[in-house]
């Protein structure tokens, strides 16, 4: 049902400068220099004109949640005006009025790439960035305001790609979050990505020269460089027409998001485009050892190796809609069983949609992350 707006406190969004060294070299070229918002709740004293920092010692130092967004998204995505509904601090302070938490400090780091976002974590081909948000961000985040500085009061969620940015985060950093809320985040690799390969091999053909002709082929020639993950030419020409549209379509965005998760899962600096790809571009068929190191990033298998961090955390939340496009309420599940073979504790949640326009879900998690991370 569609919020109503009303009159509660709404706090106060802050727009801040960010210069990263972790990005600076990115071998796509983005911005190194970024805005960074950051919204502060009612009660948090706004400085006066002219004093030069957001800091004050009548604020009361506050937890922190990190809002990571998910692919096409950037931060500032969510603290826009959003018709019929509510941007991500207007839920907040809604739920601050209604005594459904406490006061937090959000934080909407711009992560957006030339590929449509990225994963939250490093990768040589699309650049550092968990490097970008954990040595960079959060001590910035740390010195420019009143903030509960250390893991224990600190935390992160998402959703789609944030989500997976969330889970792996609180795995690969976890001396940075003490809590994370994961919302239909990408898992089981095999469900999620393999099966929409064969879409993207085929919008891909499309650019592979010598254009086909009706006849006879020689499939030992045409396949004989993808057969290693190695592009041929068709992904950079994808890649060249995509950048250059001024409308891209839904089919096209989906092959630039399977190239960025190639980008992500399987860098490599030698290789076209600096990422090798999992399937061989003209028959189709699977590269074992490409996709081994997909799967090494895949949540489902990270748990084993990381069940120290993960029993560490004060909270963790993940849900997943039962009807998710993308297949992923069974990578939710599988991780959700993984968890608790372990003995790990979180809470797992399913919810009667899909992976589209699911904000609603913070109503729950984003209460469960304030009461983990409160004190």
């Amino acid at each position: 049902m569609p919020i109503k707006r009303t009159t509660w406190p709404q706090g106060h969004l802050v727009e801040l400068d960010h210069t990263s060294k972790a990005l600076r070299h990115n071998a796509l070229g983005d911005p190194y220099r970024r805005k960074l918002h950051v919204w502060l709740p009612p009660g948090y004293e706004r400085p006066s004109a002219g004093r030069g920092n957001i800091k004050t010692r009548r604020s009361p130092r506050l937890p922190v949640l990190f809002d990571l967004v998910g692919f096409t998204g950037s931060g500032f995505s969510h603290t826009n005006w959003k018709n019929f509904g509510e941007n991500v601090p207007e839920r907040a302070a809604r739920l601050i009025h209604e005594g459904r938490m406490g006061p937090v400090i959000l934080v909407f780091p711009d992560c957006f790439t030339a590929y449509g976002g990225n994963q939250y974590i490093n990768s040589s081909a699309i650049g550092d960035y968990g490097d970008y948000l954990v040595e960079e961000l959060v001590p910035f985040v740390d010195r420019e305001f009143r903030t509960l500085a250390d893991r224990k009061h600190r935390g992160c969620f998402g959703k789609s790609s944030g989500g997976y940015g969330s889970i792996v985060h609180a795995m690969r950093y976890n001396s940075v979050w003490g809590a994370v809320a994961d919302h239909s985040g990408d898992a089981y690799f095999d469900f999620v990505y393999r099966t929409d390969w064969p879409r993207t091999l085929d919008a891909l053909s499309a650019y592979a020269e010598p254009k086909r002709e009706a006849g006879r082929v020689d499939v030992l020639v045409r396949q004989a460089r993808v057969a290693r993950g190695l592009d041929d030419g068709r992904v950079t020409r994808f890649l060249e027409a995509f950048w250059r549209k001024r409308k891209a379509s839904a089919s096209d965005t989906h092959v630039l998001m399977m190239l960025c998760m190639a980008a992500s899962y399987d860098p490599d600096p030698k290789a076209p485009n600096g990422f090798r790809l999992p399937f061989n571009l003209e028959t189709g068929e699977l590269l074992e050892r490409r996709w081994k190191n997909w799967l090494r990033h895949d949540p489902i298998y990270l748990v084993h190796s990381h069940q120290k961090e993960l029993r560490g955390l004060k909270g963790l939340w993940i849900d997943c809609g039962w009807s998710d496009q993308y297949f992923i309420h069974y990578g939710s599940r599988i991780l959700s069983k993984t968890l608790s073979l372990a003995g790990i504790a979180h809470v797992y949640e399913e919810f009667p949609d899909n992976h589209s326009d699911i904000d609603y879900r913070m109503d729950s998690s984003l209460p469960y992350l304030y009461q983990a991370l409160k004190g």
